[in-house]
């Protein structure tokens, strides 16, 4: 090659870029330029990452992004949140000391509990549990805040007034126990994003909704002939039934079955001595019944010594007052045209026992319910929990001293309801006046019963003690006077829920809530 054509062809080289300086400074420029790439990138991750977190760490990721749509309108992961932990609380408060026995570790609170299956779906968690739940609530209270709107339905002043009282108590109740103010007691225990601001709109919303809820049902008014008709159709559901019984169970023997395991069962035999038993305890009392002369047999009694005389230690059992949809494979019989003293045997669900049962009384509720007002004085437990006659004397005498003291004034039920409102121990009750409105047999311990129902009249006072499981004291009581009949309240109560649930139903049916990206950002 001569020297002019190795010249033309270097240039030729230079000016295509592939000699070898040339090439040699274009791969020095490329892997400065991939170097500033990989430090770019690098430096874009990191800065990535430090956004992740902080955006963690914000409220962004709870209250900005969709996790629920109904009817058109957003909902944020706090929002479903304060829905959500409602859930779990309500349940918690109603079902909580059995959580164990639906396989509910509670130790968590709301967190973990995505972890844990749910018995009551078929395949899911108990997040997603109280998440249906929350999603529920939150449909049909933008259905009932849209049926607001539309017929002008809102909250008075006092309502207000009265809804922001009870807000202004969390601030207080989070600082009792340990948290800084309202909005970390709330974040902690509902989700990050749940505030006092959000709660405060919730809680107004809800507010607003059963407002709504009360005045539809207080929208329904019903007959005389369709109340009676209804708890006619329950067919005693609702009756009150005093009994007794005697279960007589086969024995059972031990055999061999097929397999050549031994297995304990009743025989042919021991169901025939169940039976044969069953029936001469019922054919003593009878026989005992006829030979009685008295205008009032003691049927109980009879009952007894038949069960003694047929069975060694042997005793009947005698109900408390029991509704009829409580009532066993003996209800029935119970439910039947009775009088006091009816028995019969009546065999048990299985073919291995039977039933001695004597009818004693059936009430069909139709009575008027007591309104009464009182004041509780409880009586000071000691430290294991039981109480003294001093402690039980002392509350005793508080008690006559209200009662001396309401005597000694104006004497009035405003009076009354006064003396209620500031000494009652009724935590239930105090803030009405110690108002019980609806009061129906059975319902109260025993001795308050008793006075409710014992024939008196308006402006009729007392003292009565009264005992259960979580205090012992006295009771002063003013008698208001009579209320609706017992029978039509129930009826009453369960028409209303009946249609007040139709209506609810139709008015929810075109919403529905879609679930959104989000929604795994809720609790």
């Amino acid at each position: 090659m001569s020297a002019s054509t190795e010249k033309k062809n270097r240039r030729a080289a230079r000016e295509a870029g592939t000699d070898k300086k040339t090439v040699a400074a274009q791969a020095e420029a490329k892997k400065q330029a991939q170097s500033k790439r990989r430090w770019a990138a690098g430096t874009v991750a990191v800065i990535v990452l430090i956004a992740a977190v902080l955006l963690l760490n914000s409220s962004l990721l709870y209250t900005v992004p969709a996790a629920v749509t109904i009817a058109g309108e957003n909902y944020s992961p706090a929002q479903v949140s304060y829905y959500y932990g409602n859930a779990y609380l309500s349940w918690m408060n109603q079902y909580g000391s059995y959580a164990s026995i639906f396989g509910l570790d509670t130790s968590g609170g709301l967190y973990g509990l995505g972890a844990q299956t749910c018995p009551m779906l078929e395949d899911g968690t108990w997040r997603d549990y109280f998440l249906q739940s929350a999603m529920n609530q939150m449909t049909q209270t933008k259905a009932l805040l849209d049926y607001a709107a539309e017929n002008g339905i809102s909250l008075s002043e006092e309502e207000l007034a009265e809804t922001e009282e009870d807000l202004a108590e969390t601030e207080d109740y989070a600082k009792e126990l340990g948290y800084a103010g309202a909005d970390s007691f709330l974040a902690a225990n509902y989700g990050r994003g749940v505030n006092l601001k959000l709660a405060r709109a919730n809680v107004l919303d809800s507010a607003l909704a059963n407002k709504v809820l009360d005045q539809v049902e207080d929208s329904y008014v019903y007959t005389a002939d369709q109340l009676e008709d209804y708890y006619q159709g329950l067919d005693g559901a609702q009756d009150v039934f005093e009994y007794a019984y005697y279960y007589a169970a086969a024995e059972t023997v031990e055999t061999e079955n097929e397999d050549g395991e031994t297995v304990s069962e009743a025989t042919d035999e021991t169901r025939a001595a169940a039976k044969a038993l069953a029936e001469a305890i019922l054919a003593d009392y009878q026989a005992a019944v006829a030979a009685d002369e008295s205008e009032t047999p003691d049927y109980t009694a009879f009952f007894n010594d038949a069960v003694a005389a047929n069975v060694e230690d042997g005793s009947a059992y005698i109900s408390s007052p029991t509704v009829g949809s409580s009532l066993g494979v003996y209800g029935d019989f119970l439910k039947g045209s009775r009088s006091a003293g009816d028995a019969e045997v009546v065999p048990g669900s299985g073919e291995d026992s039977y039933y001695t049962v004597l009818f004693l009384s059936r009430d069909d509720n139709h009575y008027p319910m007591a309104q009464v007002r009182h004041i509780l004085i409880k009586a000071e437990a000691s430290e294991d929990g039981t109480y003294t006659d001093e402690a039980k004397d002392a509350a005793k005498a508080r008690a006559q001293e209200l009662l001396d003291q309401w005597k000694a004034g104006e004497a009035t039920e405003e009076s009354f309801a006064a003396l209620a409102q500031e000494y009652s121990e009724d935590e239930g009750s105090k803030e009405n006046g110690g108002l019980y409105d609806h009061v129906y047999k059975n319902e109260m311990v025993d001795e308050f019963d008793a006075f409710c129902f014992a024939g008196h009249k308006s402006g009729d006072t007392g003292i009565v003690y009264g005992e259960s499981s979580s205090y012992a004291g006295y009771h002063v009581i003013y008698y208001v006077g009579e209320g609706e009949q017992y029978s039509d309240y129930i009826a009453r109560s369960a028409l209303t829920a009946e249609d007040l649930q139709a209506w609810l139903t139709e008015l929810c049916e075109p919403y529905q809530a879609t679930e959104r990206y989000a929604l795994r950002f809720v609790g």
